[in-house]
């Protein structure tokens, strides 16, 4: 702030008031006449004063605000049509029946020949199927790894977050222990319902911060999770406030550094450690719409009831004129001061009243165009092209390919993203497991992280890309092949969300059988040469 001259305190001295006019509109062009200042941070112009802004920390923003953000999340997804099908076209399109593992072990780095390599990623496949294809790597032996996936996909979307546990179990019968036990976000809380943010001592354990259940070191490294034993939200959890319980989950293990933690979640703010739900920009927006939807519903039911009101010159305690509704018909049969429309009713009037006939004029025209228009705004704010989000593709060819393009580069980052966070981490330890007990032969495997990196490199396969032209799509894809733009391989996962070998062998089995069938085929019909003497 510019300091007052000479002139300045004369003025000051003669006229206090106009003195003051005269800092306060200088310190105003001060702050106009900078960057910024004259448009998003300027507090002068009258569409900027009714501007309500309070920031704070990802602590503040997000973490404080998660209990309400959670809950009106599901209450949306289980309510409003819209906010499920959002959450759902997401599901369906980044995770699908479950992302495949397709195992791409660098070969040239280990020193093993293309034969081999290829043995061995086969060998992992099939190992691999008899965990993962089974209820057997469900701590709770309800569904298989691809089930899993489903689920913690959909938690991640609806809560903000998801969290798996990877602890082990013997099972008779089972090659493998390890298992996945996932956490909804709202159980990962901090002791007692209370952030630590100073140094402390919480049940025997010194704990620097403890955020939402996260505790982080003074580097901010997440050190270990906080589990509650039951959900916070349960109805025993109400009346049994003494039987809840925190265990305390290091994030790696001491010892062997092993992951026994997974945390599903994307940030989008520095400091951040829990998760925003998806829904949470458009909360307001989705509870608005649905509740416009349920007047327009309510009004054109109401409208479709027409209700005639009978005038009378004098009372009567017989049956009115027409009939009235039944009584098992009423909603509020309790209350007999009640009226209620039907159709086809018709009631009688006290004398002195005259029938008034609502027209409420719908159904609406303009619901479609309004509703439209606001499920854009929410397409876009979740990055869900309205035609995607509605499932109708009647604009153009051209529009509706753009739209579909646009759709799949979201997915294609869930997806990775979500690989990474949850499908790789999990292959991992089940691959450790698995060359531990010598049923996987890997050499170096945990004595050199390099190998280890090797052996573990694995591509998630989804499902297909929705293809509007199948010709049109497969030409690109010959010609893109052709030209060492992208591989054979990564082509049939993006179409079909196969395997390019695996396909490979079976057209080879195929061709060899066709080839037989042909030939017994031609033998029966070529006919018998005869010869006479």
């Amino acid at each position: 702030m510019a300091k007052p001259n000479i002139f300045d305190r004369a003025v000051e001295a003669v006229a206090p008031v106009h003195a003051a006019k005269r800092a306060a509109a200088r310190a105003a062009l001060s702050v106009i006449g900078s960057g910024y200042g004259n448009y998003g941070a300027n507090q002068t112009k009258k569409s900027m004063r009714g501007w309500m802004y309070h920031g704070g920390s990802a602590k503040e923003d997000i973490e404080d605000n998660l209990d309400v953000l959670r809950q009106r999340s599901r209450d949306a997804y289980m309510g409003i049509p819209t906010a499920s099908a959002a959450l759902k076209t997401l599901r369906t399109n980044v995770v699908a029946s479950g992302l495949i593992p397709s195992p791409q072990i660098d070969g040239e780095y280990l020193g093993l020949t293309q034969e081999q390599t290829e043995a061995l990623q086969g060998q992992i496949v099939r190992e691999f199927a008899i965990w993962a294809d089974t209820p057997v790597c469900d701590a709770e032996r309800v569904d298989n790894f691809y089930q899993l996936q489903q689920l913690a996909f959909l938690s991640y979307l609806m809560n903000g977050d998801a969290v798996a546990l990877l602890p082990v179990k013997k099972m008779v019968g089972q090659p493998y222990d390890l298992r996945i036990r996932l956490i909804e976000g709202d159980r990962v809380c901090s002791p007692d319902g209370f952030d630590r943010l100073a140094p402390c001592e919480v049940q025997g354990h010194q704990v620097h911060n403890i955020v939402q259940g996260v505790e982080t070191d003074r580097d901010g490294m997440v050190v270990a999770y906080w589990v509650c034993n039951r959900h916070p939200l349960g109805s025993n959890s109400a009346v049994d406030a003494d039987g809840i319980t925190w265990q305390r989950v290091e994030a790696y293990g001491k010892a062997t550094g092993r992951r026994n933690v997974l945390h599903v979640m994307n940030r989008e703010r520095v400091g951040q450690r829990r998760g925003v739900p998806i829904l949470a920009p458009v909360l307001e927006s989705l509870k608005q719409l649905g509740r416009y939807t349920d007047a327009e519903i309510t009004a054109a039911v109401i409208s479709a009831m027409f209700t005639v009101f009978i005038k009378s010159q004098s009372t009567t305690s017989g049956r009115p004129f027409g009939e009235m509704i039944p009584a098992s018909e009423l909603i509020d049969a309790q209350d007999q001061t009640s009226i209620e429309l039907g159709p086809g009713a018709i009631i009688d009037l006290n004398p002195g009243e005259e029938p008034v006939f609502a027209d409420p004029k719908h159904p609406n025209t303009g619901y479609d165009t309004f509703t439209n228009a606001t499920i854009r705004l929410i397409g876009a704010a979740m990055e869900i092209p309205p035609e995607v989000l509605l499932k109708q593709f009647t604009t153009t060819y051209s529009a509706a390919r753009g739209a579909l393009n646009e759709f799949w580069r979201v997915c294609s980052m869930q997806r990775d993203w979500f690989s990474d966070d949850f499908c790789q981490p999990v292959y991992e330890e089940w691959l450790a497991e698995a060359v531990a007990r010598g049923r996987i032969i890997a050499p170096g495997f945990f004595t050199d992280p390099a190998r280890r990196k090797a052996y573990t490199g694995c591509a998630w396969n989804g499902p297909a890309r929705t293809n509007l032209n199948p010709v049109q799509e497969v030409e690109a894809a010959i010609k893109r092949v052709d030209a060492c733009f992208s591989t054979a391989a990564e082509e049939t996962a993006q179409m079909t969300g196969g395997d390019f070998n695996r396909n490979i062998r079976q057209r080879a089995m195929e061709a060899k059988r066709k080839r037989e069938v042909d030939q017994i085929a031609n033998h029966q019909e070529t006919p018998a040469v005869q010869t006479g003497e």
